[in-house]
């Protein structure tokens, strides 16, 4: 086996920080907390996530491939997780090279609110260092109501900023969110913390992606969730259809095959082809969630990866 180069040798020397009966912690240095964003699918110019793996464990999480970069076996996403180590200094400096009317989007591969953020307070600092800044957007991604801990310093910020907080909020079904995110907030919770922070007269919008086929596509259920939505006083709400690279099918699978046995091989069957769902269901779940939009009176989200679209509509539209 080659000896291991970059982010994975980092991962394999950092510090224990630590140990729970289900989670270790691990400290991650790097050379910037600021991620710019490039390519022909940008979806926002800068990204911040101060976290590597996530606590939660949904059983259909994405980003389980960063997990992949570090060497780490992808089931170690949820409970092998590494907090990125804080550098006030470095901090500034990154942000001097945010523009006024870049986006920066918080939580786009692991969600910044998870219980590490209760131990480590590394958005806390973060949402402090940007104090004084102007004419940034800045959006946040959370499954979590401690995203209601900072609404004072959210407020403060969206007086000089563009300032939106997605939820996400999968299902109303407090069983069924249970079995499909083992160990994030419950769904009334999630609304809770969305209904404080519109309050607040902050920016909400609840997202409901990743939509699971058979699961959550219902009408019923995708209404349900609109309808808090509306109630808390959130703006907008979207939901895109579940995606399923290698690395989240390897977990997805064996737990579909498990919970829900019945679905496996209509799940084959809709992923045989890749990571995405075919364009005809694409359209239909569309055609679903506008009408559910429009019936509730919430705005939509344009699809980020419209490339025909300006790049700062995909948050903030």
């Amino acid at each position: 086996m080659s000896a291991l180069i970059g982010i994975a040798r980092m991962a394999a020397e950092s510090p224990l920080l630590e140990a729970k009966r289900r989670v270790a912690y691990f400290e991650l240095s790097g050379k910037s907390l600021l991620n710019r964003c490039s390519g022909r699918r940008k979806i926002f110019d800068w990204t911040v996530n101060p976290y590597r793996g996530c606590e939660y464990g949904c059983r259909y999480c994405y980003a389980r491939y960063t997990h992949e970069f570090m060497e780490l076996p992808v089931e170690e996403f949820e409970t092998r997780l590494f907090a990125k180590t804080w550098d006030e200094a470095m901090w500034r400096r990154d942000l001097r090279r945010v523009k006024a009317g870049d986006t920066v989007a918080f939580g786009t591969a692991t969600d910044c609110y998870q219980p590490a953020e209760r131990r480590y307070g590394l958005m806390r600092k973060m949402l402090e260092g940007l104090a004084g800044r102007t004419g940034m957007r800045i959006g946040i991604t959370t499954k979590s109501d401690l995203v209601t801990r900072d609404a004072d310093l959210l407020v403060e910020l969206a007086r000089r900023n563009r300032v939106r907080v997605f939820i996400t909020v999968t299902t109303m079904n407090t069983e069924l969110a249970r079995r499909t995110e083992a160990y994030a907030p419950q769904p009334a919770l999630r609304m809770n913390a969305a209904a404080e922070l519109a309050r607040r007269g902050l920016d909400v919008g609840i997202s409901a992606s990743p939509v699971l086929p058979w699961l959550t596509d219902r009408q019923q259920s995708l209404e349900a969730v609109a309808r808090a939505a509306r109630e808390a006083g959130a703006r907008t709400f979207h939901a895109n259809p579940l995606f399923l690279r290698d690395s989240a099918w390897a977990v997805f699978l064996p737990w579909l095959e498990h919970e829900f046995p019945h679905l496996a091989s209509r799940y084959r069957e809709r992923y045989r082809l890749g990571a995405h769902v075919d364009t005809a269901y694409r359209d239909w779940l569309r055609a679903r969630v506008e009408q559910i939009r429009t019936r509730y009176g919430l705005d939509s989200r344009p699809d980020a990866f419209l490339s025909t679209r300006p790049k700062q509509l995909s948050l903030f539209a």
